[in-house]
């Protein structure tokens, strides 16, 4: 009796699982967190008009979701002042980055992102047979200058960058970014992430053509909508790339529900301001108490921010097993230097004063 017969990328592959969800460690444990704010949620929650349109839209829950989402590109058009055709809806951005992957990248094709950026794109890349070369931060934000120059040098098809970054929160600005477009080598292709960017000041976001083939923008209703349970992201870029994902995507992989709350998220921008002004708020708070405490923290346009715990990644690893035992649920950069931090969602005030009351303890076992 045989097994399936898996590809031979499969085979190569160790079983890799990118984040280990608050979940499986409250199964560990047996016992909730007291506070989660280490998967980079927003807890403040959607608008109340997208979870009225979720509800209303679940009764058609026997339906499958428009297989073009259309309502919600059309939307999507309007608010960016583009072009539906310039736009794909996706699983979230994960989802959207599995099928450019699927798209550009074959056994052997190469790969430039930043060690420490991102993991899920790394695995999506190493799932189609892509090779990745990775560019080192440089003061704690990605290199763009150096991951371009990284992709002439090896013929790569794709470079991964996400302004404002995960995990470490640090921005450039839009202008900034737009400036280096001409230094994209010939025949690749810039994946610009912006999840965060509702969340970060207005020159953040980059400014230019749509149609411009040598990038294409992914973007979330995961943070700053708080949304990420409905799994709704999308990507802009050229009519030509966009149509080409018609080759490959998941027709029917977005849920009615989902697509109606996303929709009525995007309408209700008076509720995001007011969760960007909650995040600006536990921002300054999460300062304070890494402050308090001897730490600092890196300034951030996203709705985490990075405590720098001032030594090394065995003790900021550490720190973050002392706040997970005491059920405070959060993550740390896996690549040095960034691994001297560990990072904390911008939480709701309650939990933050948990948080307050609770480092100055792990600080002191730890010594």
């Amino acid at each position: 009796m045989t097994g399936p017969r898996y590809t031979r990328i499969a085979q190569s592959l160790p079983a890799t699982v990118p984040f280990v969800g608050p979940e499986v460690r409250e199964r560990a444990t047996g016992r909730p967190f007291a506070a989660r704010l280490g998967a980079n949620e927003n807890i403040f929650g959607p608008s109340p008009k997208a979870m009225m349109a979720l509800r209303d839209a679940a009764a058609d829950i026997w339906m499958y979701g428009d297989s073009t989402s259309q309502d919600l590109r059309d939307a999507l058009a309007e608010h960016h002042s583009v072009a539906p055709e310039n736009i794909v809806v996706g699983e979230g951005i994960d989802g959207l980055l599995g099928n450019l992957v699927r798209l550009i990248i074959e056994t052997g094709d190469t790969v430039v992102t930043s060690e420490g950026a991102y993991p899920t794109f790394n695995y999506h890349v190493s799932g189609f047979g892509g090779t990745l070369h990775k560019v080192p931060y440089r003061d704690d934000r990605e290199d763009l200058a150096a991951l371009l120059q990284k992709a002439a040098e090896v013929n790569a098809k794709l470079v991964y960058f996400a302004n404002p970054d995960n995990p470490m929160g640090t921005w450039y600005s839009g202008d900034n970014i737009v400036s280096m477009f001409d230094r994209i080598p010939n025949d690749c292709l810039l994946i610009l992430d912006e999840a965060y960017v509702e969340l970060a000041p207005a020159d953040v976001a980059a400014i230019y053509d749509v149609n411009d083939p040598r990038v294409i923008r992914m973007r979330t209703f995961s943070k700053g909508y708080g949304m990420a349970g409905a799994r709704v992201g999308y990507a802009m870029g050229a009519s030509g790339l966009i149509s080409a994902f018609e080759k490959i995507r998941n027709h029917f992989g977005m849920n009615r529900p989902a697509q109606a709350g996303a929709l009525a998220a995007l309408k209700d921008q008076v509720w995001l301001k007011q969760t960007v002004a909650q995040v600006e708020a536990a921002r300054s708070e999460i300062d304070s108490i890494a402050s308090d405490n001897g730490l600092r923290t890196i300034p951030s346009a996203t709705n985490f921010v990075a405590v720098d715990c001032g030594r090394d990644a065995a003790y900021a690893k550490a720190v973050l097993e002392g706040l997970v035992a005491r059920d405070i649920f959060v993550r740390m950069p896996f690549a040095a230097p960034q691994d001297r931090c560990i990072r904390l969602s911008c939480g709701r005030p309650q939990d933050l004063a948990l948080v307050a009351s609770i480092l100055p303890a792990v600080l002191a076992d730890i010594g």
